[in-house]
């Protein structure tokens, strides 16, 4: 008999890649949505859910009986969580906790996968990188606060609660079809903009210094199937490619597969209030348990990301 996957907030960026692992994976799919969201040409059925509303999402719960649920709904971009702190707590801290409280009311233990962030870490002191799951926790934006207190939240719930939680810290997933508000997408709608006439050849940026951990979406799906499965419960893993990378070189990565010439500018709304220079992932802890590590090279995401652009920008 198939496993039943509910991928609760599928209207995002990972949902669809999901559904299709799962689907791959032997696995029957459900997924929610928004009223106000689409998701169309997904194998999966698909449902309408607010997480705020809790007694929804128990009746949810009650009607699919899942075995695997895989939490992705969330206020998932730091930029925004600086301009709507509170709709980022709401969200990504009461949220979550509707949801852990409707999985304790059903009358078995389905496995659940709180999403977290790689953001969590924060501020890393010399000699902490690669981070490990062990890591001290120094949080230095709101979006990261909150998914710590997810994560902390899940702990406990896993303990107190025999539930069968298994939390990750997923660090920055890229791919075609990523909003244009994330730093890849950003730069390769830029240039397809530019290389299409559609603006000056100019680029706008934040912070090219900074550094983080890159890993394909089609990968990150992959770490989540096997997490839901063979996680151990209340336990922490990270996501990631193992590797960081300068922005400046990602921005050099894209420029150098157009023909235009472009010249680069920072844009001060670009910039965020607090930057954490390094964020880059210790994978041993999932390599070990699953056999999982990222096989699609940054330069493969990066085309298709490009190619994305262009196929959206011209259909237009």
């Amino acid at each position: 008999m198939k496993k039943k996957g509910l991928v609760i907030g599928a209207a995002g960026f990972v949902g669809s890649y999901l559904i299709r692992e799962m689907r791959e994976s032997g696995m029957e799919a459900h997924a929610t949505k928004l009223p106000h969201e689409s998701l169309e040409n997904v194998d999966a059925a698909v449902h309408d859910l607010d997480i705020m509303d809790r007694d929804a999402v128990t009746a949810l719960l009650f009607e699919v009986r899942p075995d695997y649920v895989f939490h992705l709904a969330a206020q998932s971009s730091v930029g925004l969580a600086w301009k709507r702190p509170g709709l980022t707590v709401d969200v990504n801290i009461k949220g979550s906790v509707n949801v852990m409280d409707a999985v304790r009311e059903l009358f078995y233990k389905p496995r659940v996968l709180l999403i977290g962030s790689g953001e969590e870490y924060g501020h890393i002191e010399p000699g902490e990188t690669p981070i490990k799951e062990t890591n001290l926790l120094r949080p230095g934006n709101i979006y990261a606060a909150t998914k710590a207190c997810q994560n902390m939240i899940g702990n406990i719930y896993s303990r107190a609660y025999d539930m069968e939680l298994v939390m990750v810290r997923a660090f920055n997933h890229i791919g075609p079809g990523q909003a244009s508000m994330f730093v890849v997408s950003d730069f390769c709608r830029q240039v397809a903009e530019i290389e299409l006439g559609m603006r000056e050849p100019v680029m706008k940026v934040g912070n090219l210094a900074a550094e983080r951990d890159f890993t394909d979406v089609r990968d990150v799906v992959k770490a989540y199937v096997k997490l839901v499965a063979l996680g151990e419960a209340g336990e922490t893993y990270n996501v990631g490619s193992g590797r960081a990378r300068a922005i400046r070189d990602i921005l050099d990565l894209i420029i150098s597969r157009s023909h235009a010439q472009i010249r680069v500018e920072t844009d001060p709304n670009k910039l965020r209030p607090v930057d954490v220079p390094i964020i880059e992932a210790d994978i041993t802890k999932i390599n070990r348990l699953t056999g999982w590590r990222p096989e699609i090279p940054l330069e493969q995401t990066v085309q298709e990301t490009l190619d994305y652009w262009h196929r959206i920008l011209l259909e237009g």
